[in-house]
C-alpha cells in the first residue's frame, strides 16, 4: 500500500496487511469474505422465458421401434462383443433409459451417423431418411431430458480478468494506462480467458493488485504534497553548448557556454527555482552564474562554493503555464597556466535545476482528479460529508452496485486514518481509493444467493448482477451511468428494456472489446504475434503485413455487430476492409495508403472468414500450409463438431525442412491416412483443408504449389464433392444451422464465463431457432442470449460454498 508521514517525522506506516484487513480479505480469505457480503433487493422475475420453439422429443416414438432396429441392421456386427470397433459398445443400450444414462457416447454416435462418418466408407450405408430418423430421435431425447430439468447452471465466483480489469479503471477513474498489462497472463478455458474455473489468484496477482491499485490513486488522484514536489532536472540529461558531464548527474562548464533544458509548466504561478552549482576557482573573483528564462537574463549568480561542498542558489520567479526553456550559463571563464596553484582555471559545475511550484492545489485539475474528487469541503460541507459522497460515488461504480453505509464508513477510517498522520483531504481518499481497488467487490464478479448450497434453488438476477453481466459482456468493462440507472430504477429487465439497451450498447466504441476478445480468441486472432513464417519462402511477409490481417479480421467482425449484419456473412461476404499492403498482398488494385477503408469484393476468390489472410496464416506452418490445421479449424470453429484428439504416438508429416520429399502434399497426406488409426478423422478434416489450398500459408492466392498445379477438390463424408474455396462455402452455407448453433455456443460460453452443460442445449436450441426467425441478425443473437435463462439467472451449488 503506501506510507503516511508527518513532515520531520520518522516513518509512521499504514501496512498492507492492515489495509487488507479493513478490506475483509485478511485473514479469512477472499471467498469467505464475499459470502458475508449484503445483498441486494431481489430482482422481480419481469419477462417470460424464451419461447422459441425447441426440437421435440415427442414426436420420435420409443427407442426400441425407432432406432434398435437400425442399429442392429448396421452398427451390431462391429460394435458389440467383447473388442468392439473403437471400443464403442452398443448392444448393451435395449431402452431410452439406457441410452440416457450413457448419453455421452450416444452424443457421439449421432453426430458420427449425421456426418456419415459411420459406418466406414466399405459398409452398407443407411438412407438419409434412416439417419435423420437415429440423429432426430437422439437430439430429442436429451432435449426433451434438459428441458425437464429448468436448469439456468452457476457461475463460478470469478475474477475480472486482465483486459476487464484495464477496461474498468479506464471507464470509472478515466486513466487509459493498462495496468493489468503487468500482471501474469489469464489462464485459459473452453477456448476463453475470462472462465471463472480457471482464473484462480495467486499471491504474486495478489501483490500486483496492491501495486497496480497504488499505482492509479496515485495517478488519477492530485494532492497538495503533489502539486508543490520539486521537480529535479539532473544537468547531466541536458543540452549543452559546451564542456562535459561531471561525477555522475553533474556537468563541468570549462568555458564560457551553458547547460539547458525545456520544460512544460503546469500552471502559472510563483514558483521557487533552485539551482545546485560549485566552482573550480582561478583568477580574483568567483564563477558567474548567469540563469536564462527563455530570452532573458532573470539572474546573475556568483558561485562562491567549492566543488566538495556545492551550493543550491535559488530565487522566486513567476511563470507562465506552458513551455519554458532555462538555461544555466557560466560567464567569465579564466584561465592561467602561471596562476597560483589552485586558482589557475576558473570552471563552474551545475548539478541540478529544480523548481518547486505554488502552494496549494492547482485551478486545472486533472479529468481523472476530477472524475472521483467531485466535491470540497466548504462551510457548507465538512470534510466527513464531502468525503462520504464522493467515496459512495466511486464505491457504487467500483462495486457494480450501490455501496451500503457499513462499506461507506468503513472506507471513510481510512481518510481519518491518514489525516491523523499528516495527510491531506486528498492524500485520504487516495488511501481509501486503494483499499476500494483490492476489495473483493471490485476485484470479483459477485453473485451471492440467498441460499448458495440448495442446487434445487434458482432464483433472478439483481438488476444490478444482469447490469454487469450485460456490460463485461458487450465491453468488457463496467456498467456505464444509463444501465446502472435503469438497474436502480428496477426498469433493466422491464419489457424491450434489455433488447433496446442490447443494441444500443453494440452501437457504442467500447463494443469492439467483442471484437478484440471474443473474436480475437474464438478465431485464434492472437496467435497471429506467434507465427513465424519463412521468409525466404515468403519474401513479402514482415510484422506490418501481420497487423493488418489482424485489423481487417477485427474490422470485419466489428462491422458485422455495429450494423448488424448477418451472421451469414462470417461464412462468405462480397466485402471487407484493407489497406495497400494487405490490398496487394491479395493482388486487389486500387487500394492506396496506409489507412484501412471498406473494399467491395469481386470474383469468388475471396470473402467470408476463411478467405482472411489472418485465419489462413494461423492454420498454417511456417514453410507451408497445413490442411490438417485448416480443416480442423472448420470444423472447431464454425461447425462445432472437433475431432477427437490424435492417437498417441503417430508420426507427424514430414515437413519441408527435411530433406527431399517425394509426391505432392496431398499424396504424402493420403499416405499418412492409410494408418487406420488416422483415417476417420482425417476424411472429416483433410477435404475441408484441402479446399483452401489456393491460399498459401501466408493467405496469398496461387494456383501452382512450387512446379504442381494446385488440386483444391475434396469429398466430404455423405460422398459430397467440391472444388475450391467458392465451393467450399456453398457447401457451409447449406450447414448454417450447425453453424450458426456452434457460434451461439461460443457466445454463450463467452457471455457466462463458464462451459456449456448439457442442460443448455435446450436454451441454446430455442436460441437458434429465434436467431433464424430474425434472418440471423448479430443482434438477434446477442439479445436471444442475455434474454435467456442461463443468463438472467443462476441456481445454487449443491457442493456447498466453492473455495476453488
Amino acid at each position: 500500500m503506501r506510507a503516511f508521514q508527518r513532515p520531520g517525522e520518522g516513518r509512521g506506516r499504514l501496512k498492507r496487511s492492515s489495509v487488507l484487513l479493513i478490506s475483509g480479505l485478511l485473514p479469512t480469505g477472499l471467498l469467505v469474505y464475499a459470502a458475508t457480503l449484503p445483498l441486494t433487493s431481489a430482482a422481480v422475475p419481469p419477462k417470460a422465458k424464451l419461447t422459441a420453439a425447441h426440437p421435440s422429443a415427442s414426436g420420435p416414438t420409443g427407442f426400441e421401434t425407432q432406432v434398435a432396429p437400425l442399429m442392429r441392421k448396421y452398427c451390431i456386427a462391429c460394435h458389440s462383443g467383447p473388442n468392439p470397433s473403437g471400443g464403442v459398445n452398443v448392444a448393451n443400450d435395449k431402452t431410452t433409459a439406457a441410452v440416457i444414462k450413457n448419453r455421452s457416447a450416444w452424443e457421439n454416435i449421432a453426430r458420427n451417423i449425421g456426418d456419415n462418418h459411420m459406418p466406414p466408407a466399405n459398409a452398407p450405408q443407411p438412407t438419409v431418411t434412416e439417419r435423420d430418423r437415429v440423429t432426430g430421435w437422439v437430439e430429442g431425447t436429451f432435449t426433451k431430458t434438459d428441458c425437464l430439468l429448468h436448469d439456468p447452471g452457476r457461475i463460478t465466483l470469478r475474477r475480472l480478468n486482465r483486459e476487464e480489469y484495464n477496461n474498468t479503471i479506464r471507464d470509472i477513474v478515466g486513466l487509459d494506462i493498462r495496468p493489468a498489462d503487468a500482471f501474469p497472463s489469464d489462464d485459459v478455458g473452453y477456448g476463453f480467458d475470462n472462465i471463472g474455473d480457471v482464473l484462480s489468484l495467486s499471491p504474486l496477482l495478489m501483490e500486483k493488485y496492491l501495486n497496480a491499485a497504488e499505482k492509479v490513486a496515485q495517478t488519477a488522484i492530485l494532492t497538495p504534497e503533489d502539486a508543490n514536489k520539486p521537480i529535479r532536472i539532473p544537468a547531466a540529461t541536458m543540452q549543452h553548448t559546451t564542456g562535459n558531464a561531471y561525477n555522475g548527474n553533474g556537468f563541468l562548464l570549462s568555458t564560457n557556454g551553458d547547460v539547458h533544458t525545456e520544460y512544460e509548466v503546469p500552471r502559472a504561478g510563483e514558483y521557487t527555482i533552485r539551482i545546485n552549482a560549485a566552482q573550480q576557482p582561478g583568477g580574483p573573483e568567483n564563477a558567474k552564474m548567469a540563469l536564462h528564462l527563455d530570452d532573458q537574463v532573470a539572474f546573475t549568480f556568483d558561485v562562491a562554493a567549492s566543488e566538495r561542498s556545492p551550493r543550491t542558489y535559488e530565487l522566486p520567479l513567476h511563470l507562465k503555464a506552458g513551455k519554458h526553456r532555462f538555461a544555466m550559463e557560466f560567464t567569465n571563464d579564466f584561465y592561467d597556466a602561471n596562476g597560483p596553484k589552485g586558482r589557475q582555471d576558473r570552471n563552474l559545475i551545475v548539478n541540478y535545476l529544480e523548481m518547486v511550484g505554488p502552494p496549494g492545489m492547482p485551478k486545472d485539475l486533472p479529468t481523472s482528479h476530477r472524475r472521483i474528487v467531485f466535491c470540497e469541503p466548504s462551510a457548507t460541507l465538512s470534510k466527513d460529508a464531502a468525503a462520504r459522497k464522493i467515496l459512495t460515488a466511486f464505491a457504487t461504480k467500483a462495486y457494480r452496485r450501490p455501496a451500503s453505509a457499513q462499506e461507506v464508513e468503513r472506507l471513510l477510517s481510512y481518510v481519518h486514518l491518514a489525516e491523523k498522520q499528516g495527510e491531506s483531504f486528498e492524500g485520504g481518499l487516495r488511501v481509501a481509493v486503494e483499499a476500494i481497488l483490492v476489495n473483493p467487490n471490485f476485484l470479483f464478479h459477485v453473485e451471492l444467493d440467498p441460499k448458495p448450497n440448495e442446487k434445487a434453488t434458482s432464483r433472478y438476477l439483481t438488476d444490478y448482477e444482469l447490469a454487469s453481466r450485460l456490460s463485461y459482456f458487450l465491453w468488457s468493462s463496467a456498467p456505464d451511468a444509463e444501465l446502472i440507472g435503469l438497474a436502480s430504477q428496477g426498469k433493466l429487465q422491464n419489457g424491450k428494456m434489455l433488447e433496446t439497451q442490447v443494441k444500443r450498447m453494440l452501437k457504442d466504441p467500447k463494443a469492439q472489446a467483442l471484437g478484440q476478445n471474443f473474436a480475437g480468441q474464438w478465431l485464434q486472432l492472437r496467435n497471429l504475434s506467434q507465427v513465424r513464417p519463412d521468409t525466404g519462402r515468403f519474401p513479402d511477409w514482415n510484422d506490418k503485413l501481420r497487423v493488418a490481417m489482424k485489423t481487417e479480421t477485427e474490422m470485419f467482425f466489428n462491422a458485422i455487430v455495429t450494423d448488424d449484419r448477418s451472421l451469414l456473412d462470417f461464412i462468405d461476404a462480397k466485402y471487407t476492409f484493407l489497406n495497400e499492403p494487405l490490398a496487394k498482398h491479395y493482388g486487389i488494385a486500387g487500394v492506396t495508403g496506409e489507412n484501412f477503408r471498406r473494399v467491395a469484393l469481386e470474383g469468388d476468390q475471396r470473402g467470408g472468414l476463411l478467405t482472411q489472410a489472418s485465419i489462413l496464416t494461423v492454420t498454417s506452418n511456417p514453410t507451408r500450409t497445413s490442411p490438417v490445421k485448416r480443416g480442423k479449424w472448420v470444423l472447431d470453429n464454425l461447425l462445432g463438431t472437433p475431432p477427437p484428439p490424435a492417437p498417441p504416438n503417430v508420426p507427424k508429416l514430414a515437413d519441408d525442412n527435411h530433406g527431399p520429399l517425394v509426391g505432392t502434399l496431398r499424396q504424402r497426406m493420403e499416405q499418412h491416412r492409410k494408418d487406420p488409426a488416422c483415417a476417420s478423422c482425417h476424411a472429416r478434416m483433410d477435404p475441408l483443408g484441402f479446399g483452401l489450398e489456393n491460399f498459401d500459408a501466408t493467405g496469398g492466392w496461387r494456383t501452382k504449389d512450387g512446379d504442381q498445379t494446385v488440386d483444391a477438390s475434396g469429398v466430404l463424408p455423405g460422398n459430397v464433392a467440391f472444388t475450391g474455396p467458392a465451393q467450399l462455402k456453398t457447401i457451409l452455407k447449406t450447414k448454417k444451422t450447425l453453424f450458426v448453433h456452434c457460434l451461439t455456443e461460443k457466445m454463450m460460453t463467452y457471455a457466462l464465463g463458464r462451459g456449456i452443460e448439457p442442460y443448455d442445449r435446450c436454451n441454446i436450441n430455442g436460441m437458434v431457432s429465434t436467431i433464424a426467425q430474425d434472418n440471423y441478425k448479430f443482434s438477434a443473437l446477442i439479445t436471444a442470449i442475455v434474454e435467456s435463462d442461463p443468463f438472467r439467472k443462476r441456481r445454487g451449488d449443491d457442493g456447498g460454498l466453492a473455495t476453488r
